[in-house]
């Protein structure tokens, strides 16, 4: 019986996941739902309410029931594939309608529309001067593929001779053509370049040997010497950032990342219209900073950026729509939980973790499952500061048990050892050796084993076969094996996952490893 109604609740979550109108019907607001209402109410006849009524049953309806809707009688199912399709384009016009005027891009959209509009209709000169004008907004926006557009659109109208006005417009058109173009493919090119070496990142992950630094150098250098950065705007410069700090995270070389990440977000600061404009950018880039600026634990710059990015997503102009309020969440509290972890003060972070976890719930259907994960090895690194290892446990035991991570078997791979070694502390060492072998077959599945997670699985395989007067020494000499280590491009990035180091000073001068950390957080100072 259980079997069959988990079996019912699967089938259905499965269903909701495919059918789209359910999907977007779901994630509308309140007033999204009562503009789309009214909006409807002005369609509605007297023989025409059934997309009306199929809309308020998948409002109420927990999950998308098909024999619930035939059930009502508003439909045949042969007519229902019709009138799902009615209404996911009435509520995207609805929602269309909806925009707020501020947002540029839809205001340059409407006005070509209205453009195309008075020329359909023979107003040519009338077509012009609204397209010149926002041509000028485009401009002044950086929105030259719009841009573009709007100088074809007038191509268009002047080679027919219709307006008089030819003679000097050809000249000024065909430069304005030429340049835009020029620009344009630029920006497209870097975004390709950017675009595949993020796919690098995805199918192969950071680079593990010098050959294949050599590969990625290669690549990369073909493709970005023929840019003269003195000739870019605002779009090519971003393209160009992001393309070089993808290389420079492929390569490890944080210091790269930091600068590119530092000239990405001051090319919004710079150009504070833009932050406005292009509010998903403007996020990401500061998360990359400040993904650099942990990478290298500078944490006087991390908490001043982290305090910058609170302040400007906090102001009134900044677009909330569902998008931009995950990837906030996202950002800001991974950034807020690494701060803590950087400074080693764990206790005083234990405040986020009621938050986070509200929030991941609130953003469950925007945020992807790698992420909530990463939330949760977060929250289990807090918890094995303050040395309490059972809470600890449980999230690294969401992680360890999801069977989706492909994409993250780093993060799966130190979820285990950290996995390990919590058992350790708390004197669960009867079944070690089992867990140890789960661990090594799934570090050997993975085919991609570094050396630190082979010392960390060596070392804890031995634990138990030291004599207790001699465990101290080997302590120490795993120490001294791991700054070796650590002082390696190629596994450095290991230790900022998983500080193995401070957990092994910890056992040798018998303290807790948050002082450890935030002795060192205290003598880095930086």
């Amino acid at each position: 019986m259980i079997y069959i109604r988990l079996r019912s609740n699967i089938i259905q979550w499965l269903t909701i996941q495919k059918d789209f109108l359910f999907v977007l019907i779901k994630s509308l607001s309140k007033s999204e739902k009562r503009q789309f209402k009214i909006f409807a109410s002005r369609l509605e006849a007297s023989s025409n309410t059934k997309f009306i009524e199929l809309f308020n049953i998948l409002d109420k309806s927990e999950f998308y029931d098909e024999k619930l809707i035939l059930k009502s009688g508003i439909i045949k199912k042969v007519q229902l594939s019709n009138l799902k399709s009615y209404l996911y384009k009435q509520i995207l016009v609805s929602i269309r309608l909806n925009i707020p005027s501020q947002n540029i891009r839809y205001q340059i959209r409407e006005q070509i529309d209205f453009a195309a509009i008075l020329y359909n209709k023979g107003l040519y000169k009338q077509s012009l001067k609204i397209l010149d004008k926002t041509k000028s907004i485009a401009l002044e926006n950086d929105e030259k593929y719009m841009a573009f557009e709007i100088v074809e659109f007038e191509k268009l109208i002047e080679s027919q001779y219709i307006t008089r006005s030819i003679k000097g417009r050809a000249d000024e058109l065909t430069i304005q053509a030429k340049e835009l173009n020029y620009q344009n493919t630029i920006s497209s090119k870097l975004s390709n370049l950017s675009l595949q070496l993020y796919g690098i990142m995805l199918k192969t992950g950071y680079v593990k040997s010098d050959e294949e630094q050599q590969y990625i150098d290669d690549y990369f250098h073909k493709h970005i010497t023929k840019f003269d950065e003195n000739k870019f705007g605002f779009r090519e410069k971003y393209w160009f950032y992001n393309a070089n700090l993808w290389h420079s995270f492929l390569a490890q070389n944080f210091l790269a990342s930091y600068k590119y990440a530092y000239k990405w977000v001051t090319l919004f600061y710079d150009n504070p219209n833009m932050i406005y404009l292009n509010p998903v950018f403007f996020i990401k880039g500061n998360h990359y900073l400040l993904e650099s600026l942990f990478m290298l634990k500078y944490k006087s710059k991390f908490k001043k950026y982290l305090l910058k990015l609170e302040e400007t997503i906090n102001d009134p102009r900044f677009p909330v729509n569902d998008n931009t309020a995950s990837l906030c969440f996202l950002y800001l509290y991974n950034n807020k939980l690494n701060y803590h972890i950087l400074e080693g003060t764990f206790e005083e972070s234990e405040y986020l973790i009621p938050e986070v976890l509200d929030k991941i719930k609130l953003h469950s259907e925007h945020l992807d499952e790698h992420h909530e994960m990463m939330f949760y090895y977060k929250i289990a690194c807090i918890y094995f500061g303050t040395e309490k290892y059972t809470e600890s446990i449980f999230y690294l035991e969401k992680i360890i048990n999801n069977k989706n991570l492909t994409m993250r078997e780093d993060l799966m791979c130190f979820a285990r050892l950290l996995y390990l070694i919590e058992h350790y502390e708390m004197g669960k060492d009867f079944n070690l050796e089992s867990q140890l072998k789960s661990t090594y077959k799934f570090l050997l599945k993975m085919n991609d084993m570094q050396e630190v997670q082979k010392e960390i699985i060596r070392f804890m395989k031995n634990l138990n076969s030291f004599y207790p007067s001699d465990i101290k020494k080997e302590f120490i000499k795993m120490r001294g094996r791991f700054i070796e280590l650590e002082k390696n491009t190629y596994e450095k990035r290991a230790f900022l996952y998983l500080d193995i180091i401070s957990w092994l000073e910890s056992k040798i001068e018998n303290k807790k490893i948050a002082d450890i950390i935030r002795e060192k957080a205290r003598l880095n100072n930086r």
